[in-house]
């Protein structure tokens, strides 16, 4: 047996890795090319050097990549079943330290909520959508009395509901994007009313003017009622009036195309969910603060039960556009609908149960937690919908 002993530690040529007679070669070197200790595995075990480098073929550095960052192994399809049709299991198995046999949770998390958004992004179509547009409510008015009265009896009514419902968290927010759809609504009304007016002197009349925001009563003015929060620096206010004077600014994009705010919204979906997943574990923590599980258990099954929505809203897509391509009378079409039925009503039926084994109270208890926690998690997840959608719009 020829060796190279330059290239090991004094010593080392005796040391080698036995193979049977008749057995395959192993996929890796006998010794570190680094150390010069001798291997067995793929990885050296005394300086921790993979017997891999980049001096080999591109496809398998691809496969290398693809595998590390998504973990598409044959795991994946061993996971994929668990997780949908086994309300808790998978998190069990990790506590229990079974591991290996599955794709980490926050890989699988990744992967599926990337796909479900990209899925979600290239389905859905906008065009042709009242957007920002007060709902399409000033469509017969055929002059610019009419809809300055339509707006006004709308902005009454928002009013209110405002007074009526001042006490009831999240409802301020929502009604004053209602309000700011109302008025730009009813400007871009009042700009197609009047595009073809001539002026007195037989010019076109006066510049239009795109749709404005609202906070309050007063529409926004970078100079005359600017954002102003008086315990904010200065430079902070300046950057605030130059995001709604942007968000102002693309209103009017959006009504000539309502996909860009899709397009926006579903782009930050993603990282809205990143950040609601640690607060959905703080909020297990809280409801099971005596079971004295540790902040990464909860965080775990978080982890599974946004993944399984997530493959769940990849399901309904896939079986969207399936509907889409048969015909609607025949009874595919009627299969099909009752699956997706189903489906949404195996989705809160699921978080129960993965709640239930979990863990492993009475039904009573987890009843009641499982409502608190769905209602908390609603409004905080309504928030963050919110703050996305304005979010897109400043960002377009």
């Amino acid at each position: 047996m020829s060796t190279t002993p330059d290239s090991r530690p004094p010593g080392a040529e005796d040391t080698v890795t036995p193979v049977a007679v008749g057995t395959a070669k192993p996929a890796f070197p006998s010794h570190c090319s680094n150390c010069g200790v001798a291997l067995h595995g793929p990885h050296c075990h005394d300086c921790g050097q993979p017997t891999k480098g980049l001096v080999r073929h591109f496809s398998s550095i691809i496969g290398d990549f693809v595998d590390s960052v998504f973990d598409l192994d044959s795991r994946l399809l061993r996971t994929l079943w668990p997780l949908f049709g086994r309300p808790g299991f998978l998190s069990r198995e990790y506590f229990e330290g079974h591991r290996v046999r599955f794709v980490s949770p926050v890989r699988l998390f990744v992967f599926l909520i990337i796909l479900a958004f990209f899925l979600a992004q290239i389905s859905f179509d906008w065009s042709g959508a009242q957007v920002m547009s007060g709902g399409g409510m000033y469509a017969r008015a055929t002059s610019v009395e009419e809809v300055e009265r339509l707006r006004d009896e709308a902005l009454q009514g928002i009013e209110q509901a405002r007074e009526a419902n001042k006490d009831v968290p999240g409802v301020s927010g929502g009604l004053a994007g209602a309000e700011a759809g109302i008025r730009a609504g009813a400007t871009q009304r009042i700009r197609e009313l009047t595009a073809d007016q001539p002026g007195a002197d037989g010019s076109d009349s006066e510049p239009k003017k795109g749709p404005q925001i609202s906070f309050g009563k007063s529409p926004w003015d970078k100079e005359s009622n600017p954002i102003a929060i008086g315990w904010l620096p200065d430079s902070t206010n300046a950057f605030l009036n130059d995001r709604v004077e942007r968000m102002q600014q693309n209103v009017g994009r959006i009504q000539d195309d309502p996909n860009l705010l899709k397009d926006g919204i579903f782009g930050l979906l993603p990282q809205v969910l990143f950040v609601m997943l640690p607060l959905f574990a703080v909020l297990l923590k809280i409801a099971y603060v005596f079971k004295r599980r540790l902040y990464m258990e909860h965080l775990i099954v978080a982890l599974h039960s946004h993944a399984f929505l997530a493959l769940s809203i990849i399901l309904l897509l896939l079986l969207s556009w399936l509907r889409a391509r048969i015909d609607p009378d025949g009874f595919p079409d009627s299969m099909l609908g009752w699956t997706e039925l189903l489906l949404w009503l195996w989705m809160p039926l699921y978080l129960l149960l993965t709640q239930k084994r979990v863990y492993r109270q009475g039904w009573i208890m987890t009843l009641l937690k499982y409502a608190v926690l769905g209602v908390v998690y609603l409004i905080l997840l309504s928030f963050a919908l919110m703050l996305a959608s304005l979010l897109s719009l400043a960002t377009i």
